[in-house]
């Protein structure tokens, strides 16, 4: 048995506008050359924007930079 028949009107619904898609807001990095290992890596800033925060890919030592007045504008540094 074959059941009823349905029409779907689609007159009296309004088209929207497509929404653009939302790219994730970049984190701010700085990079670090670990004389540790001789490697280079990004180090990101924490969530509270207080600091920045990494660890060497290889050994995994450690690193935070402060952020605050009086600081550097210096995007690369070297650690290890």
């Amino acid at each position: 048995m074959h059941g009823p028949d349905y029409i779907l009107n689609l007159n009296s619904i309004t088209p929207t506008e497509p929404q653009p898609a939302q790219t994730p807001k970049a984190r701010a990095w700085i990079a670090v050359n670990w004389t540790c290992c001789s490697v280079y890596s990004r180090i990101y800033k924490h969530r509270d924007g207080d600091r920045y925060e990494g660890r060497c890919p290889k050994c995994m030592r450690q690193v935070t930079a402060q952020v605050g007045p009086g600081g550097t504008s210096k995007r690369f540094f070297e650690a290890g």
